[in-house]
């Protein structure tokens, strides 16, 4: 039986014209690793300039992750160490096809920019002070803004924020920008706030089920 590589969404099917759920076929490693080596050449300023890059190609246009599966990603790759963009591709590439895809797509995300300095710092270290390059890095600046702000603006329409989240999502960004306050406390505050009521209702339910048993 011949497989067939769909050109949009890099998904391998015996059937050309398949319709079934994504996650019910295989996308290929290589349609993975060329989607975010494109998406590594095309960000500038980092890993929140490529927030909505992987959302086009991978939730909206190749159909690979749901939206609210993507921005769980996204949370995920937010509170673990390491670098954003890489944390992103290792989730989302292991989501897709588990630990050789997190090999494919990291290996995509980090080659374009592992080539683009090797670049520079051979060819273009004796022009940083060149008047026409810094005229350049100065018109990237605004694009760069725009592109970190767009995720922002599109994960507060997503999360369905309430009364309480919208709080607590102010008061943490009031302890970053006024307190100083490091994000490694705040996120070791909430993981350690969560546990414990977590604990309590399973203790609760647990003395519930008791009497009810009695």
């Amino acid at each position: 039986m011949k497989n067939h590589l769909h050109k949009d969404t890099g998904l391998v099917t015996d059937n050309p014209e398949t319709t079934a759920p994504v996650k019910e076929r295989e996308v290929s490693l290589w349609s993975l690793a060329t989607t975010f080596t494109k998406i590594g050449l095309f960000t500038l300023g980092g890993g929140y300039a490529m927030i909505p890059l992987i959302d086009r190609e991978v939730v909206q246009k190749r159909k690979w992750l749901e939206t609210d599966e993507f921005y769980d990603i996204l949370s995920i790759a937010q509170s673990s160490p390491g670098l954003l963009a890489v944390n992103i591709s290792i989730f989302a590439g292991y989501r897709v096809r588990g630990n050789k895809g997190s090999i494919a797509a990291t290996i995509g995300t980090c080659l374009p920019s592992f080539l683009i300095i090797l670049a520079i710092a051979i060819f273009f270290a004796g022009y940083r002070d060149n008047i026409y390059v810094d005229k350049i890095f100065k018109g990237i600046r605004p694009v760069v803004v725009a592109l970190i702000a767009v995720p922002v603006v599109n994960m507060i329409q997503k999360s369905r924020l309430n009364i309480w989240r919208a709080l607590i999502a102010a008061g943490t960004a009031a302890a970053i920008i006024f307190l100083k306050v490091s994000p490694v406390y705040i996120l070791l505050v909430f993981f350690a706030c969560f546990f414990c009521v977590r604990y309590i209702k399973a203790c609760g339910k647990e003395d519930s089920e008791k009497e009810g048993g009695v």
